[in-house]
């Protein structure tokens, strides 16, 4: 069941969009130094599937229809929601194999919370920190056991949110995501809304160098590592064109940067930092 799940989620991500109605749906950037902490309301990020209520029916992000049981949506309120579909930290696999289903399980999905981050008007006229007392005040008077409203929170400067971060990560949080307090509702990426995660570093072994294409022609492309625990992988990411053209040698060690592993083991995203220097 988990394999015919996951093939039913890669399936919808090969439907042609025009099938379906995407929704508007505000997407992050990456957060950095120079952002003003202040103008924000931050708040945990979930390892969840997005999940936008219409009013109607529950969609993903690119618009497709997720097949929730009735009682899951048969009391939310007819409005615009956003939010995330979660069970508990380091559970995606399960949430992606409930989510994706065509029948649905009744008893995973009793597994499964909405998490409220916002509550969109068609008007577009409220500020998110107006969106984020309205969400909160609907879903508490609605008071319904699966549906949480996110909790906003206000912080004055980057240590604190350093802090923060370090608090949620160390209790199995992805992250924090910053919702810019005076920002109307827009469609589309911008840095409205911003995304907070750590990256962990770790050692691997080289054990080979692999060519590159296109610009890259001739020149390392990626290389195979392997980790103490004898699990390989490859790392095309965080070299430059320099590095590129000498590139490390098999049997060295590299240092790499990830977030996460996935249900294999796998280092998550990982991208090169530096070479292990002997002895250090």
């Amino acid at each position: 069941m988990m394999f015919q799940s996951v093939y039913f989620a890669l399936a919808l991500l090969l439907v042609p969009q025009f099938l379906f109605a995407q929704p508007d749906v505000q997407q992050a950037t990456v957060f950095s130094d120079s952002t003003h902490v202040e103008d924000y309301l931050v708040s945990e990020k979930y390892d969840g599937i997005r999940a936008i209520w219409t009013g109607d029916e529950l969609l993903t992000r690119q618009g497709n229809p997720i097949n929730a049981p009735a009682w899951f949506t048969d009391k939310l309120p007819r409005v615009w929601l956003d939010g995330e579909l979660w069970s508990t930290h380091n559970d995606f696999s399960f949430i992606l194999s409930t989510v994706s289903k065509q029948t649905p399980v009744d008893s995973e999905w009793r597994k499964l919370y909405y998490m409220v981050f916002d509550a969109p008007d068609r008007e577009r006229n409220m500020t998110f920190e107006e969106r984020y007392k309205r969400y909160t005040r609907m879903l508490t008077i609605l008071d319904i056991p699966h549906v949480r409203p996110v909790e906003q929170f206000s912080l004055k400067n980057n240590a604190e949110l350093n802090d923060m971060l370090d608090s949620y990560v160390k209790n199995g949080a992805e992250g924090l995501m910053l919702h810019r307090r005076l920002a109307r509702f827009a469609n589309g990426r911008s840095d409205n809304l911003l995304k907070l995660k750590p990256h962990m570093e770790a050692d691997a072994k080289v054990v080979d160098i692999l060519n590159g294409s296109g610009k890259y022609d001739g020149m390392m492309g990626s290389i195979l590592v392997e980790m103490p625990s004898g699990i390989r992988f490859k790392i095309g990411t965080g070299f430059s064109d320099e590095e590129r053209g000498s590139p490390p040698r098999i049997g060295e060690s590299v240092i790499y940067k990830y977030h996460g592993f996935t249900e294999r083991g796998v280092p998550r995203f990982a991208s090169f930092l530096r070479l292990r220097e002997p002895g250090y």
